[in-house]
């Protein structure tokens, strides 16, 4: 049976109703929205003695339960086909005598002006507006100024519609222009299959008289799960707000029916804020074998613990999921700006938020489980916030990592998933024997401990220069303050070394020193500057003062839309590296941290560094994308893995004196087994 139009602008007509609704016969079309579902909100707005007009009003049943359930029922309903006004007269006259059907446009009403409290209309607006054709948009303008002219001030016109993009824009822009309060509702859906997979949402425009001049416009959305509005800054802000929430449920549709093939991420936001609160990741594991306890966990990843490999990558996540042994994995990070009230807190908050990304073939009333690692959600500590006019927003917090220990890092805020500069702190010692407390804060920075692992193949690359009796008094450069571990660690190691840290950001050099422990002295200068021109301007010198045995970037780019996030582009152009070449000791060594996911780009940075640089090694460190290249101008300077693993434990030696802390990890020569001749 065909009763879908040929064209868009057939919703319009007559004609074409009557033929929908002759073809339908006596069944209910409902667009969307069942009564149960739309009852809570019609609720608040719909008062037993308002007088009600349902426009375009169709063979739908709301009328009839409204008018059942009590809710009201001084009801006219009105629509343009004849058929179905005959149709519901028939249906309902004798047995609602309050409420009546009249034949008539919306366009073109007979009723008084504001002669209603309430005009309601579900699914009319999306019908009329298919599209945002000059006809259209004039069909629409003469709706809304025939419902403005019915309502009372203070009434209110409740449009239950799908919400696309162009009709919600249109409806809003109408009524805030004209001074009435809009407010969107999500509706709840009531967990049985829909026939649109799209939610349903009513817009409530409430008529306030027009004040003379600009008054501000009162935009609000009130989301399914809370009854308190949020309010919009702007039209186009309360759209995207909307669009989310389709985008949402699409996800949802798309994910219970099928399992993914790439990874699913999206964030749950604070009801208050608006901020991220929640960061959920869908990883679906195909290969796992099914069985009745294994389709779906929820695992909640330690405060601190976002950013390592295992929870802060889809390979990493993947493994995650597969030695978990559940078919979906739903991963859970915790932000920093939130607070939560432990494990029991946040299964009673997600519990049903969770169950919405539920994998297809989910037994009823399956328990989901809720995993940690320990069993809690770790600790996280914010030390210290501010802006630099350089870095933007940055935090120092205090993570407990795996174990006992714990670490402070610095993060800056526009790409929170990175850990700038990271510590292990020192425990405290008691003078009693009592365990501390797990909230007890912990001690001073090791500064004996890299956390990074590219600092410590940086620092093994130093072997490159030669054994311990080849490294007297040690010129270093870094390009990159950051906590200053690295400085601080080549520094205290090598007790003869000189070394100069270039930092463009003063901010840095403050939380270094304060929240690092950081301190400059006779071989610990820092120069606050671009790196860039430091260089330069020591390669201008005419004899350069002193000429580096190493030079270290380790150094980020601000610029985010570069496939490259360390160094900063221009820190690997062909004449500036001729400056480094030209600031280093003939048999130097140039180390670079290169974090580069643009395979391209990497390609195009590498052949600058051949050009340059006659001896080129790499370094890459296992799980993480960053990539440790070792230049040397000389290619007199090649070593094979053997000599070179031989200078690693004799340098490792003589770094290793008495009452001097050396963490067991450091074993110079595995920081330079995977080193390869480029």
């Amino acid at each position: 049976m065909e009763l879908l139009p040929r064209s868009p602008g057939e919703f319009g007509s007559a004609r074409y109703w009557d033929r929908f609704f002759r073809q339908r016969g006596q069944r209910p079309f409902e667009w969307y929205g069942a009564f149960p579902e739309l009852c809570p909100v019609l609720h608040k707005y719909v008062r037993p003695r308002d007088k009600v007009l349902v426009v375009g009003c169709g063979n739908s049943e709301l009328s009839e339960q409204m008018y059942d359930v009590g809710m009201c029922d001084d009801i006219i309903n009105i629509d343009i086909s004849d058929a179905v006004i005959r149709q519901m007269q028939e249906r309902s006259g004798s047995t609602r005598p309050k409420m009546s059907y009249l034949l008539m446009d919306m366009l073109q009403m007979d009723f008084p002006d504001a002669h209603f409290q309430v005009v309601l209309d579900k699914g009319t607006l999306d019908a009329l507006l298919t599209d945002e054709e000059e006809a259209a948009i004039a069909k629409v303008d003469q709706m809304f100024a025939e419902i403005s002219r019915v309502l009372q001030v203070g009434g209110r016109y409740l449009c239950v519609s799908l919400a696309q993009a162009h009709v919600l824009k249109k409806a809003v822009e109408y009524f805030s222009q004209e001074g009435w309060v809009v407010r969107v509702h999500q509706v709840a859906s009531s967990g049985d299959k829909q026939q649109f997979v799209l939610p349903v949402f009513v817009y409530v425009m409430t008529k306030f008289r027009k004040i003379p001049g600009s008054a501000p416009q009162i935009l609000e959305i009130c989301p399914e799960e809370q009854d308190k509005p949020m309010r919009m800054e702007s039209v186009e802000q309360l759209v995207a707000a909307v669009k989310d929430r389709q985008h949402y449920a699409l996800l949802c549709s798309q994910i219970s029916k099928t399992p993914c093939r790439e990874q699913v991420s999206l964030d749950l936001c604070d009801k208050e804020s608006g901020k991220p609160r929640y960061t959920l990741h869908v990883v679906d594991s195909p290969l796992v074998k099914p069985s009745r306890d294994n389709h779906f966990a929820i695992f909640i990843i330690p405060q601190g613990r976002e950013t390592e490999w295992l929870f802060g990558t889809e390979e990493g996540r993947r493994q995650l999921a597969a030695s978990a042994g559940f078919r979906r994995l739903l991963t859970v990070s915790l932000h920093r700006e939130q607070h939560y009230e432990g494990m029991a807190g946040i299964q009673a908050e997600l519990s049903g938020k969770v169950m919405e990304l539920a994998p297809p073939g989910l037994p009823a009333r399956q328990q989901v489980p809720f995993l940690s690692v320990g069993g809690d959600i770790g600790v996280r500590t914010v030390q210290h916030c501010d802006t630099s006019p350089l870095s933007g927003e940055y935090v120092v917090e205090d993570v407990k990592g795996d174990g006992s220990c714990y670490f402070r890092r610095l993060v800056f805020l526009r790409n929170r998933n990175v850990v700038q500069s990271e510590a292990r702190l020192l425990k405290k010692r008691r003078k009693d024997k009592k365990k501390p407390s797990p909230t007890e804060p912990p001690g001073a920075i090791d500064k004996s401990y890299l956390c990074c692992e590219h600092h410590k193949a940086m620092v093994a690359g130093l072997c490159l220069l030669g054994g311990p009796d080849a490294l007297p008094e040690l010129a270093v450069l870094v390009v990159g303050l950051g906590g200053g571990s690295l400085p601080l660690f080549v520094h205290d190691y090598f007790s003869q070394a000189h070394v100069a840290v270039v930092e463009i950001d003063p901010s840095m050099l403050e939380v270094a020193t304060h929240w690092f422990d950081f301190s400059q002295g006779d071989r610990m200068q820092v120069h606050i500057s671009d790196g860039l021109d430091y260089v330069a301007n020591l390669a201008a010198e005419a004899c350069p003062c002193q000429p580096y045995h190493a030079v270290m970037f380790d150094v980020d780019s601000k610029d985010l839309t570069v496939g490259m996030s360390c160094p900063p582009p221009a820190f690997v152009e062909k004449p500036f590296l001729q400056k480094v070449r030209n600031i280093l000791k003939p048999e130097g060594v140039f180390v670079l941290n290169l974090v580069c996911r643009d395979a391209q780009l990497k390609e195009s940075v590498l052949a600058i560094l051949r050009d340059v640089f006659p001896l080129l090694y790499m370094r890459r460190i296992e799980g993480e994308v960053n990539e440790i290249l070792f230049c040397q101008p000389s290619p007199e300077g090649r070593r094979d893995p053997t000599e070179l693993g031989a200078r690693a434990r004799a340098l490792e030696g003589a770094l290793r004196q008495p009452g001097r802390p050396w963490d067991s990890s450091y074993v110079l020569a595995d920081m330079l087994q995977a080193i390869h001749i480029l």
